[in-house]
C-alpha cells in the first residue's frame, strides 16, 4: 500500500526538490550501466533525476513509474516520447517485459509495506537484474516527525487526524536485507547516510515535500496555520535531519 500522498503539487515539487535531486544524482553516480538497458524509474516524481538516468542510456530504455498521475503529467513535459509512462502503485505494479534495473530515489518510504514492495520489484526484474535505490531510512526527519505529532494533536486539529495511520515507512538497514532476502534478492547491501538540510523557504518545503498527507486532511482554512505551527516547532534555521537508505540487491532467478 501506498500510504503517501494520492497526488503532489508537481510544479511546486518541481522548484523546492533540491535536495532530492542531488541525492538521486548521487545515487545514479554510483550505478553501473553500459547504456543498452531496460530501466525503471520506480517513483520518477517530476522526472528531473530520470532526465539524467535517460542520458545514461544511448541505447537503452526508460520506464517511469509513479503514483501521482501529476507526477508523470510533468516527467512528460520534460521527456516527451523518449520514455515509457505508467501511474501506478508500486506494490501492484505488473510489467509485460522485465527490465534490468530497477532505479529509485526518495520513493520507498512513503510505501507502508515493504514486503510486498519488494516482491513486486523482484517479479519486475529479470534474472540477474538489479535494484538499484535511496529512500529515508531510521531516524529519518525525527525532530521534525516528533513537532508535527505534537501540532497534530493540539484541540484544532486533532479532529482531523483521529485515524491516521503511520505516515512514512522509515526501515533500518538490518530489516530491509532481511526483506530483499526473502523476496529473493541476493548479493544485498544496505546502509545509512546522514543528509542534513536547511531549506531556503521552509514553509513552502514542508507543504509540499513532508506535510502533503496531513494537509490532505484538513480543510483549506487550517493549511497556513499548521504550516506555522509545525515550523514554529522546528528550531531557527529550520533544519530537517535527513538520513537516507541505499539499497543494492541482485534479483535471482
Amino acid at each position: 500500500m501506498n500510504v503517501g500522498p494520492v497526488d503532489w503539487d508537481a510544479e511546486t515539487y518541481e522548484r523546492v526538490s533540491d535536495p532530492q535531486y542531488e541525492w538521486g544524482l548521487e545515487v545514479l553516480d554510483r550505478l553501473e550501466l553500459a547504456g543498452d538497458e531496460a530501466v525503471m524509474d520506480a517513483g520518477c516524481g517530476s522526472g528531473r533525476v530520470t532526465e539524467k538516468l535517460l542520458e545514461r542510456l544511448p541505447s537503452g530504455r526508460v520506464l517511469a513509474v509513479d503514483a501521482s498521475e501529476s507526477m508523470i503529467e510533468k516527467a512528460m513535459e520534460k521527456l516527451g516520447d523518449r520514455v515509457d509512462y505508467l501511474v501506478a502503485d508500486l506494490t501492484q505494479v505488473e510489467l509485460s517485459e522485465p527490465v534490468d534495473v530497477v532505479f529509485s530515489t526518495a520513493t520507498f518510504h512513503w510505501i507502508a509495506d515493504h514486503d510486498r514492495l519488494f516482491a513486486r520489484l523482484h517479479d519486475a526484474l529479470a534474472s540477474g537484474g538489479r535494484l538499484h535505490a535511496q529512500c529515508g531510512g531510521v531516524g529519518n526527519v525525527r525532530e521534525h516527525a516528533e513537532a508535527i505529532v505534537r501540532v497534530a494533536l493540539r484541540p484544532e486539529f486533532a479532529p482531523h487526524f483521529a485515524d491516521m495511520e503511520v505516515l512514512w515507512n522509515f526501515a533500518t538497514p538490518e530489516e530491509t536485507k532481511r526483506r530483499l532476502e526473502s523476496a529473493g534478492f541476493t548479493e544485498v547491501r544496505t546502509w545509512l547516510q546522514e543528509k542534513p538540510v536547511q531549506p531556503e523557504n521552509p514553509r513552502e518545503f514542508m507543504r509540499v515535500v513532508t506535510l502533503g498527507l496531513h494537509l490532505a486532511r484538513l480543510p483549506s482554512d487550517l493549511h497556513d496555520p499548521f504550516i506555522d505551527a509545525v515550523a514554529n516547532e522546528m528550531d531557527v534555521p529550520v533544519t530537517l535531519n535527513y538520513v537516507r537508505l541505499n539499497i543494492e540487491a541482485v534479483s535471482s532467478a
